[in-house]
């Protein structure tokens, strides 16, 4: 029904009943109560959405990509540029000098080629060996370094040579085995006699005859002056004489690496007599490491240390159980040892009477009689 005819319709229902006055008022309501319909109307049956137009220039691009911010600079600390990586695996510091833990050991001096450098002896140049012919052995330990390696002092004293010609002790004798060498003769001594220590080979002196050296003092500097086959300082340990003939073996007197230790002994046949030139195989019960060392030869001045009697030293041994073996008559016979830090460990062959890891006994004067005579009673 449309609004027109229901207002009239409205208006005209009882009208000739009315005064004049309410006539009017119902008209007036008819009317208003056809406004308020027609706005409801509108609202109900009118549900389609007014569209929206926005032209086409005046929309804003999305896009999907992140923006990438760059990452903050990280804090960062300005160190020092280290030094050069030791040549050699880290082995750990020296005990200090002198190290004794047994009455008769006598680790007195330190290696005359610092611990950033290999300053152990080349296994197959160690004292006792025969090498440059028959008649020739070793009576020092080699430290193989680079040409030009400083060379310090293993322990305080006086320099009674810096020179060529110190084997044959003929100064300036440039065509002596040793080449430029410097002998020291220390402040302290064992047992009552003399120490000194032979630098030999070098390529430079740093010390004068009658100088004054401290521990650690600079002496010279590495070469391959004299009977070389290549840059290394030669070193040995004399007592009492200044003497090519009065050599002991260093690896007993300089002090092995914390925790660390030596290990020495005396191999014979089964008269007692001493065999030359073993090769003693030395493996540690855990590892895959082995060492060799040889027993000493006989001809030269090689000398045995007045307490183990030695043929045979091997040091920088980290504590710890090793087997040794080595050929004898031509069977191979084997023993365990153990290696103490900082001591020297040590056991003797005897051919058929086999292994004996009983300590020597305590020396004796030779000037006193063992057996007294008895004293004359009054």
């Amino acid at each position: 029904m449309k609004f027109l005819e229901l207002a009239s319709l409205l208006a005209h229902s009882g009208a000739s009943s009315l005064t004049p006055y309410l006539y009017m008022k119902k008209i007036s309501l008819t009317i208003l109560f056809i406004f308020i319909l027609s706005a409801c109307s509108n609202a109900v049956t009118d549900t389609t959405p007014t569209a929206v137009i926005v032209e086409e220039q005046n929309q804003i691009q999305v896009t999907n990509e992140a923006v990438v911010s760059p990452s903050p600079e990280p804090f960062q600390f300005s160190l020092p540029t280290p030094g050069a990586e030791p040549i050699t695996n880290w082995r750990p510091p020296l005990y200090p000098v002198p190290w004794a833990i047994a009455p008769y050991d006598h680790f007195f001096f330190v290696r005359p080629i610092a611990a950033d450098q290999v300053n152990w002896p080349i296994p197959d140049y160690r004292y006792g060996g025969v090498f440059f012919g028959i008649n020739v052995v070793h009576t020092g330990v080699d430290i193989s370094a680079p040409e030009g390696t400083p060379i310090m002092a293993a322990g305080s004293g006086t320099v009674v040579w810096a020179d060529w010609g110190l084997f044959a002790e003929t100064p300036g004798n440039q065509n002596d085995p040793y080449g430029l060498a410097v002998a020291i003769r220390h402040d302290f001594g064992y047992n009552d006699q003399q120490l000194y220590t032979i630098y030999a080979h070098m390529s430079m002196l740093n010390a004068i005859e009658g100088q004054h050296v401290e521990t650690g003092d600079v002496i010279g500097f590495v070469g391959t002056t004299g009977a070389s086959t290549g840059p290394h300082v030669h070193f040995e340990v004399r007592m009492p004489n200044n003497s090519f003939f009065y050599t002991y073996n260093p690896e007993l007197w300089i002090a092995p690496p914390q925790g660390w230790g030596v290990l020495a002994g005396r191999v014979m046949d089964s008269k007692g007599e001493l065999l030359q030139l073993v090769e003693l195989t030395i493996k540690p019960e855990q590892g895959e490491r082995t060492f060799t060392v040889r027993t000493y030869g006989k001809q030269g001045a090689v000398n045995e240390d007045p307490y183990y009697k030695e043929n045979f030293v091997i040091g920088d041994l980290p504590a710890g159980i090793y087997k040794v073996s080595f050929e004898y008559e031509d069977e191979k016979v084997q023993t365990w040892v153990e290696i103490f830090p900082g001591q020297v460990s040590y056991f003797t062959f005897k051919g058929e009477d086999g292994f004996d890891s009983t300590r020597p006994p305590a020396p004796t004067l030779d000037f006193v009689p063992l057996d007294l005579p008895a004293t004359p009673t009054p």
